[in-house]
């Protein structure tokens, strides 16, 4: 009878510790475990994402280990997933976020949002843990008058902790090996001298190198501003300050009632005086957001404030910068690239929502790109070619300094920064420097660009070739007026200031310039091909926007684009471009 007893005392004891495992698991583990919201970098591997991840009750039969065998019925919890929705690589290069994550056998599963929708489960091992990617190879101009160098952390592409979780850049170690060049305790190596270096990137157990070069020719980038800008016979046109502009903004939300279906027009009056001469029409309504709520942080928010926008075919890019950094130095955001091909024009904004079906808003996920968090500068000097993205980052508040222009390329197969220059232009010496806030990428090796002479109350109209590593620039043309004022400004308030341009691009296959202001549109003569006098002043169009600022022009064979903000939608231009 002891025998017995002890056995089943035996049994008892082995059902009290199942027991009591399962309770600590369900303690432990079946709730999600909450974290900040963070930035996830997708990896290259891929794995299943799940609906869902829940501790479910299961029933199950074991045996005694005792000498008489017994089978006892106990309940216990096992983790079960949900629905396979997806695998990881469907969102390689799409916008991923997590604020909680599960722990099933010892692996962390996070709950994810995809370009501002929530989605499901996914194994941690699909993120990139611990890497840095940053650009390969950034080349400097010899600037002697540089007062502030190249920012090391421009290079950065993205660098993760051991959880795939985007690291902020400022908790990067940075270091220069150089036998000429030195990185300063805040982060910028100088271009005021010739020489090589490499700089490593270090955070826990992420590193990654590049190769930085400063040039040797300090007279490149020297040119002339010589060419005799073009007079026009424009009356003084006034525009209102963009403190006054339409303030209305996007939704992070959209419901039913936010949702547009259909497209609608601004009609145009030319410097004529004609009503109804040309017209701007919807063709494109972006997502109101491509960030899951409360995302605060600059790094994790994708705004739907574009800057800039560029078409190559059916191929658009926009820059993206959360409202008021673009007046910031330094200023930095995303870039958004969308696959217009065979995509329902209306149905993009619904993207951050639940309203598409899985599948549908899987086939949109699959044709939008976001980039890593990027040196952005302005946002309206914006180009593409075939395989590439390019931005001019300039500050459009440097007040026309003599420091070195930053341009980003960036490939449209990753949307990530492969390649960094900087150059300079300057009108016979760093006296008479040339930045330029607004410029148009017409193909790999070529950038025209618009500075604004404000003391000679022109134009001037710029063509900066790379051969390489070194730039050439030449003035192509010039326009002899300001062509347009505001009685009032939100930095400077003085009586008479000049509007900022808001778009600038040169249209090919007319040979002529679109430059915008407000909601106003120039069209100049550029000369390039012939078919136009440089500078010359061709017509002007006042469109009826209710106050809607532009925010950026493309141009792609004849077509040309117009962007809008509150709310953001692309726009294209009938009528004007012959």
């Amino acid at each position: 009878m002891r025998r017995f007893a002890l056995g089943m005392m035996t049994s008892a004891a082995l059902m009290a510790g199942l027991a009591s495992q399962v309770q600590a698991s369900s303690k432990d583990y079946s709730k999600s475990t909450k974290t900040d919201l963070v930035t996830k970098i997708m990896g290259n591997k891929s794995y299943q994402v799940y609906s869902s991840l829940k501790l479910e009750e299961v029933t199950k039969k074991v045996k005694t280990k005792t000498k008489e065998k017994k089978k006892y019925t106990v309940k216990k919890k096992e983790w079960k997933f949900g629905k396979k929705l997806t695998a990881s690589a469907d969102f390689r290069y799409a916008h991923v976020q997590s604020k909680s994550y599960k722990v099933k056998g010892g692996k962390r599963y996070y709950y994810i949002y995809v370009d501002g929708r929530p989605v499901g489960y996914v194994n941690e091992k699909a993120f990139a843990l611990s890497k840095a990617n940053v650009v390969s190879q950034v080349s400097l101009v010899n600037n002697p008058s540089d007062s502030v160098g190249f920012n090391a952390e421009d290079a950065i592409n993205y660098v993760t902790d051991q959880h795939g979780s985007l690291v902020d850049n400022d908790s990067v170690e940075i270091s220069c090996k150089s036998a000429k060049l030195n990185i300063s305790d805040t982060g910028y190596v100088s271009s005021r001298k010739a020489g090589t270096a490499v700089l490593t990137f270090k955070y826990g157990k992420a590193k990654a190198t590049s190769k930085l070069t400063v040039r040797g020719d300090a007279k490149e980038g020297i040119s002339s501003a010589d060419v005799t800008p073009v007079k026009t016979d424009l009356p003084e046109i006034e525009t209102w300050s963009a403190s006054d502009g339409a303030s209305l903004s996007s939704s992070s939300t959209i419901t039913s009632g936010d949702a547009v279906s259909s497209s609608h027009k601004y009609w145009a009056t030319n410097m004529s005086g004609n009503a109804k001469v040309a017209d701007i029409e919807a063709i494109f309504y972006h997502p109101a957001v491509l960030s899951a709520p409360g995302s605060s942080n600059l790094e994790a928010k994708v705004s739907s404030a574009v800057q800039g926008i560029d078409f190559y075919d059916n191929d658009l890019v926009t820059s993206n910068l959360d409202l008021g950094q673009a007046d910031n130095w330094e200023a930095r955001g995303h870039m958004v690239y969308y696959n217009m091909r065979g995509v329902k024009k209306y149905n993009w904004q619904l993207i951050p929502s639940k309203m598409l079906s899985f599948n549908t808003w899987l086939s949109y996920i699959k044709n939008i790109k976001v980039s890593p968090y990027m040196k952005l500068g302005h946002g309206q000097s914006v180009g593409s070619t075939k395989k590439y993205v390019y931005v001019l980052a300039n500050w459009n508040r440097s007040n026309n300094w003599s420091n070195s222009q930053e341009l980003i390329r960036v490939k449209k197969s990753t949307m990530e920064i492969d390649k960094i220059w900087t150059f300079k232009v300057w009108n016979g010496s760093a006296k008479y420097p040339r930045i330029f806030l607004n410029a148009d990428v017409i193909d790999d090796n070529t950038l025209l660009a618009l500075f604004h002479n404000a003391s000679k109350h022109c134009y001037e109209y710029w063509k900066i070739s790379r051969n390489g590593d070194s730039f050439k620039a030449k003035e192509v043309g010039a326009t002899g007026s300001d062509l347009i004022r505001t009685g009032s400004d939100r930095i400077s308030n003085s009586a008479e200031v000049h509007p900022e341009v808001q778009g600038f691009v040169w249209n090919r296959a007319y040979d002529v310039y679109y430059i915008a202001f407000n909601d106003y549109l120039f069209k100049i003569g550029a000369g390039l091909d012939g078919k136009t006098d440089a500078g010359k002043l061709l017509n002007y169009y006042k469109f009826d926007t209710g106050r809607r600022e532009f925010e950026g022009l493309s141009s792609y064979g004849p077509e040309l684009y117009v962007n809008l903000n509150h709310p953001t939608e692309t726009l294209k231009v009938n009528h004007i471009t012959k």
